[in-house]
């Protein structure tokens, strides 16, 4: 049995999906390493005393962390069964993170809710989950 054959035919789609979520973290990282770099903050310190502006982009990166082991079962269960609608789902969160970055870096914390978007993207895929494990149960 091959992989090709198993999952279903837009799952390259979701394949795509993570590679940009990737690229979101790695760019999110990358800002981390620059702030440290601009403030003088030397690992292994998370956060700063003196620099509101690096804890800001330090806590953008930390929280999207935080959140996206549950994203990636959730998207990936969603996924399984509704590929394109995942996939739809899943760029709108990876871009709202972007966005709520975005605002985070600008050391005023409230402006990090320009990513509230985003929350359509995740509730969307567990909203997803839910229906397949419904579906699995034989509910529908």
């Amino acid at each position: 049995m091959d992989i090709v054959t198993v999952l279903p035919p837009n799952f390259g789609y979701v394949i795509f999906t993570y590679l940009y979520s990737w690229i979101m973290l790695t760019y999110l990282g990358v800002k981390v390493g620059a702030a440290r770099k601009k403030y003088g903050v030397k690992y292994p310190t998370m956060y700063s005393d003196k620099e509101q502006v690096f804890n800001c982009v330090q806590r953008a990166h930390q929280n999207t962390l935080e959140v996206y082991p549950q994203w990636l079962v959730f998207q990936t269960i969603a996924a399984i069964v509704y590929p394109l609608s995942a996939s739809v789902l899943g760029a709108i969160w990876v871009t709202s993170r972007i966005s709520y970055a975005w605002g985070y870096y600008t050391g005023e914390p409230a402006k990090r809710m320009n990513g509230v978007y985003g929350y359509i993207g995740l509730f969307g895929v567990i909203g997803l989950s839910i229906s397949v494990a419904l579906q699995l149960l034989g509910v529908f």
